[in-house]
């Protein structure tokens, strides 16, 4: 209960994202690590700086993961889902994170920055709904 109450503050301090979102961008980080350097990145605990640094994955790779991770998940409805959590921009999950990191949940580099995350991509576009009037659409009415 102690762990929720905690995660309940982080995402307060963070601007107020749902508690999922932790657990959503937890298990993004996971997927875009092993996507990026392999399942054996994650088998062992890090015993060194330099098995951390090589387990490493910059802020443009990990929202391009949790966009991944999103679409997997969530098909065509990523965006609704995430939108509902309050993250409607690759930003908020820079906010999420470090957010995150101030409370020891995650680490980074010297040289990761909030601004890693700031318009990486558009979620309108990464996230887009079929349109309706499309070929598969206008195929299904005959």
């Amino acid at each position: 209960m102690s762990q929720e109450i905690d995660l309940k503050q982080i995402m307060l301090q963070a601007g107020g994202y749902a508690p999922e979102s932790y657990r959503f961008i937890r298990d993004g980080l996971a997927h875009t690590v092993r996507t990026i350097h392999g399942d054996a990145a994650l088998e062992a605990p890090p015993t060194s700086q330099d098995d951390e640094d090589s387990r490493h994955v910059s802020g443009e790779q990990l929202c391009k993961g949790l966009r991944d991770f999103g679409l997997d998940q969530y098909g065509l409805l990523a965006r609704t889902v995430l939108c509902r959590w309050g993250i409607r921009s690759t930003e908020d999950f820079g906010k999420i994170i470090f957010a995150m990191v101030d409370a020891g949940l995650m680490r980074t580099t010297d040289d990761d920055r909030l601004e890693d995350f700031v318009n990486v991509y558009d979620f309108s576009e990464v996230f887009r709904e079929p349109d309706p009037t499309g070929p598969v659409a206008a195929g299904s009415r005959n």
